[in-house]
């Protein structure tokens, strides 16, 4: 029996639509919430308007929305990243190669 294309994993982010930004603060944040508010100011200048879609904290091994994971469990690919990119997500904020990750997307008025 053959598998079922619609079924298919796959092995690497689609970010074709996506500005990734590697975020270098001197000094790095503290913590997630002094990174979100780094992040939230680039992603205001880049976007306008913007709208948070999902996150990941590295130190707390947190990550929104939450429990997304348990569906992604032996997946290749994060379920905040999965669900940012099928969400519309626009711009990627990385801190410190993945310790604080943010997705967002402009918000259209």
């Amino acid at each position: 029996m053959g598998k079922d294309p619609s079924c298919s994993i796959p092995g690497a982010v689609d970010y074709s639509n996506v500005t990734i930004v590697n975020y270098a603060a001197e000094p790095a944040p503290g913590d997630y919430q002094q990174a979100m508010q780094l992040a939230n100011g680039e992603a205001e200048q880049r976007l306008g308007e913007y709208m948070l879609l999902s996150w990941y904290d590295r130190d707390r091994d947190f990550e929104s929305p939450q429990h997304a994971s348990e569906c992604h469990e032996n997946s290749a690919i994060p379920s905040y990243v999965d669900y940012a990119i099928y969400h519309g997500a626009t711009l990627k904020i990385d801190f410190e190669q993945g310790r604080f990750v943010f997705f967002y997307m402009p918000v259209e008025l």
